[in-house]
């Protein structure tokens, strides 16, 4: 992000006024591998959780680019943040970002953004009529 969107653009992630809010009440937690910073709140609580947490993204403010792990702290499910040599349980797959509206977004058999052709129907299928 350039000088000129971080004063005039809040849609694009890390502005100004988030610099002042962490330098004023936040604290450093870590960093995925991403890029993404997560923050926690120096002092004071929210009214039911505890001190509140936050992410500033590396590229464009997208919820599905933190990882599950880092999403867990982020919603107080663990009070912990993600430890750097955590591994990987055998059928954990690599957190893949919503791909929706990208050409990488799945696309079902049979569905009119494929370049297959729909199969023939095949004579299983019988038209509803109305008595």
């Amino acid at each position: 992000m350039g000088l000129f969107s971080e004063i005039f653009s809040w849609w694009g992630g890390n502005t100004w006024g988030t610099r002042f809010t962490i330098a004023r009440q936040g604290r450093e937690v870590g960093k995925d591998d991403y890029g993404n910073t997560y923050y926690e709140q120096v002092s004071g609580t929210s009214p039911h959780l505890g001190p509140r947490r936050w992410v500033t993204y590396k590229t464009k403010s997208d919820a599905s680019l933190v990882p599950a792990e880092w999403h867990g702290w982020l919603h107080h499910t663990v009070d912990e943040p993600p430890r750097d040599d955590a591994k990987p349980r055998e059928w954990q797959k690599p957190h893949k970002p919503n791909m929706t509206g990208t050409n990488e977004a799945y696309r079902p058999p049979g569905s009119i953004l494929t370049p297959e052709t729909r199969p023939r129907v095949t004579g299983d299928y019988t038209a509803w009529t109305p008595d």
